[in-house]
């Protein structure tokens, strides 16, 4: 059975940082791709960032620069480090799973709001 449970959002001020993390069972993350999404209120799902089993990342072009995924292979985890965040950031952040190319699990969704 596969579990991601995601921790690290809250409440931050414009400019602040959070480190959002992905704990994964049942599966090992590094043989499959981890990535985060993010939806705002009255928005769709987006995609945000992927790492790779290989470690190769990605991001959505709005949080290039600001953004870093990584892993953490001893923990079976994957995190997500935000920086200069902006209140256009705000929304609930998912972590997913791709088994296989064909499964997608997620977890739970974490809240990150920014706000003065």
């Amino acid at each position: 059975q596969v579990q991601l449970v995601e921790s690290g959002g809250g409440l931050v001020q414009p400019g602040g940082s959070l480190r959002l993390s992905c704990a994964a069972s049942g599966i090992i993350f590094n043989s499959h791709i981890g990535s985060w999404f993010r939806q705002a209120p009255g928005k769709e799902r987006e995609w945000v960032a992927q790492i790779q089993s290989t470690g190769v990342t990605n991001y959505v072009d709005s949080v290039k620069g600001r953004f870093t995924i990584s892993r953490d292979n001893a923990k079976n985890t994957v995190y997500l480090q935000m920086n200069n965040l902006k209140p256009e950031d705000t929304a609930v952040y998912y972590c997913n799973a791709l088994v296989g190319g064909l499964n997608a699990y997620w977890g739970q969704g974490t809240q990150v709001t920014v706000s003065s």
